[in-house]
């Protein structure tokens, strides 16, 4: 079990929704200091997010449409991670649909959860450097509303400090990297 798990004692199993990308369920539980409830949780394969850096220094970021907070926000590129899929092989592929962008070289950053009040969804951030520009990158998918950004990492700090959009897995990737990066 990573990082530290206790399981619940499962009661009853009062609601079971399978999504597209994620499921979501309403269990009885016993906790493990005995406290019984009903809890809400989204189960969430695993998200895979790269930290690109060009040789100049600056960071490869995407604006993207959101449709759950209905705008834009400011992201490292990410992705979910498929079944039976390293996160490693996750992020490279979605480093290339969603900036155009390879890596040739990735170290991993860290791994956390993204909202764990109510989703087991766990982040595995990697730096990715020595990027090249792809001649045909791949095509986009179809729900893809997205922009490449390049930023230096004092922009980016600015823009967060400054209440832009930027979402928490990005925020958390980039306090992993700031002391890598030159």
């Amino acid at each position: 079990m990573p990082l530290g798990r206790e399981l619940p004692q499962l009661l009853k199993q009062i609601l079971f929704y399978k999504g597209r990308k994620f499921n979501f369920e309403v269990n009885r539980l016993r906790l493990p200091n005995k406290a019984e409830g009903d809890w809400e949780c989204i189960r969430h394969p695993g998200g895979a997010l790269a930290v690109p850096v060009t040789a100049e220094g600056k960071l490869v970021l995407v604006r993207q449409y959101r449709f759950a907070i209905q705008g834009r926000i400011l992201e490292f590129p990410a992705g979910t991670v498929e079944p039976s899929e390293d996160p490693l092989e996750t992020v490279q592929r979605e480093i290339q649909e969603e900036t155009g962008y390879s890596a040739q070289k990735w170290d991993k950053l860290g791994e956390f959860f993204l909202a764990p009040g109510y989703s087991d969804e766990i982040i595995y951030a990697f730096l990715a450097r020595d990027l090249e520009k792809l001649e045909n990158p791949p095509e986009k998918e179809a729900d893809e509303d997205i922009e490449t950004v390049l930023l230096t990492p004092e922009e980016l700090e600015k823009a967060i400090i400054e209440g832009e959009l930027v979402d928490a897995k990005t925020i958390s990737s980039f306090l992993l990297a700031r002391p890598l990066l030159v």
